[in-house]
């Protein structure tokens, strides 16, 4: 078997490394805070700062789908979650918000795991690309986040 450039696996992109490095710090921080109280307010202004870190687009959109789950669905706790904003139902990320910029992709993304009730028939989306946050959006985020949690 030859061994050309096109045949060879390069492994995980910078932008995957970084991530599952954070991901490690948030588990080390989280182990390190006390109380669940401590724990869940801590969680939510790493959340915040994350968002606060970001750059323009990026930013205003994360603020905005922030501010719709959190009212549409206030049992979902923020978190961090491989250094992206996401939200939890008893610790099981449900949703989540990754920035076009730290990935160098075309649009941000609003996803959500498995555990998300989003079924429909046999085939159903799990991942949304964001290029603005309208009104028009915002409603359809929060449908989506009051089902999946439903």
């Amino acid at each position: 078997m030859s061994n050309t450039e096109s045949s060879t696996h390069e492994g995980f992109t910078t932008e995957e490394r970084a991530a599952m490095k954070d991901h490690a710090q948030e588990l080390k921080t989280a182990a390190r805070r006390s109380s669940r109280a401590d724990k869940a307010a801590e969680a939510e202004r790493d959340v915040l700062a994350k968002i606060a870190d970001m750059q323009d687009s990026d930013r205003i959109m994360a603020e905005r789908v922030h501010a719709v789950i959190t009212a549409s669905a206030p049992a979902l706790a923020p978190k961090l979650w491989y250094g992206m904003p996401a939200y939890a139902l008893d610790g099981k990320v449900l949703c989540f918000f990754q920035s076009a910029e730290k990935f160098k992709a075309r649009y941000a993304t609003l996803g959500f795991s498995d555990q998300a009730k989003l079924d429909e028939g046999t085939m159903w989306a799990a991942g949304f690309a964001l290029t603005e946050v309208t009104a028009e959006v915002e409603a359809r985020i929060g449908a989506l986040v009051k089902q999946a949690v439903s």
